[in-house]
């Protein structure tokens, strides 16, 4: 069964005046195959950079600990082996990309990740098929990456990766946020396609519960100050719903 681990992960950012802050304070986390761990907290206690450190971007340095997938070395391989490995994250803040159509930027991950073009016809009828399930509209796949999308377009268009690409473990960076009720639906019922279709571990980090209504998970890990300072199932999601953060910020 695929796994990802994470041991005792410290993580550091550059600051404007030069120094640096630790942010990841030695993090332990396990995902499996087709398990869904959520990840919640308040503002600034690390779930962001801990998504972005998996997945290699260099404003954040690992001082310690390890990253593994399958027993292989994440934190060596570069951006795009990480790719093909088999991470996947969906971002909080999606880029644009001017110039590069939806149709062009897909079948080039596409073709990168799986080391060869996917078959012409069966791409575009899977493509099609994807993007009728989001309730995207067929257009879309000719405007360029990001630009000028709403926010639920960005966030549709970040699940449409996913579930094309089909990678072991996808990291959703707050795909939650900025999505009205019918938004949330809708791109929780992907993630929940590709959970049944390709069994990926997932990795929801978010604020609220919300969306907790719709992607299930087995594990929710509470982080506060760059640490988890509680693991359980869904009831604790549940006591989060009710007692908010104060408790774990007060005991921080």
């Amino acid at each position: 069964m695929p796994t990802l681990e994470i041991r005792d992960l410290h993580v550091t950012v550059d600051e404007a005046d030069g120094g640096t802050k630790e942010i990841l304070r030695g993090v332990d986390l396990t995902l499996k195959s087709g398990e869904v761990h959520a990840v919640m907290g308040p503002n600034g206690s690390g779930k962001s950079t801990l998504a972005y450190s998996i997945a290699g971007h260099p404003k954040y340095t690992v001082t310690g600990g390890t990253v593994t997938l399958d027993g292989e070395d994440v934190l060596a391989m570069s951006v795009d082996e990480r790719a093909r490995a088999g991470l996947f994250l969906a971002m909080q803040y999606p880029v644009e990309v001017p110039g590069v159509t939806v149709s062009n930027f897909l079948r080039t991950a596409k073709t990168a990740i799986d080391g060869e073009a996917p078959k012409l016809r069966t791409w575009v009828k899977d493509v099609k098929q994807a993007m009728d399930d989001l309730k995207m509209d067929p257009t879309f796949a000719e405007r360029n990456v990001n630009e000028h999308f709403s926010g639920g377009e960005k966030k549709r268009h970040e699940i449409l990766q996913m579930e094309l690409l089909k990678p072991k473990f996808a990291i959703l960076d707050e795909t939650d946020s900025g999505l009205d009720v019918d938004a949330l639906k809708v791109v929780s019922e992907g993630v929940n396609r590709a959970l049944a279709s390709t069994g990926p571990g997932v990795l929801l980090i978010t604020h609220y519960t919300r969306i907790l209504r719709y992607i299930k998970p087995q594990f929710v890990h509470v982080f506060v100050d760059g640490r988890v300072a509680e693991q359980g199932g869904p009831e604790l999601a549940d006591s989060l719903e009710e007692t908010g953060y104060d408790r774990f910020l007060t005991r921080a």
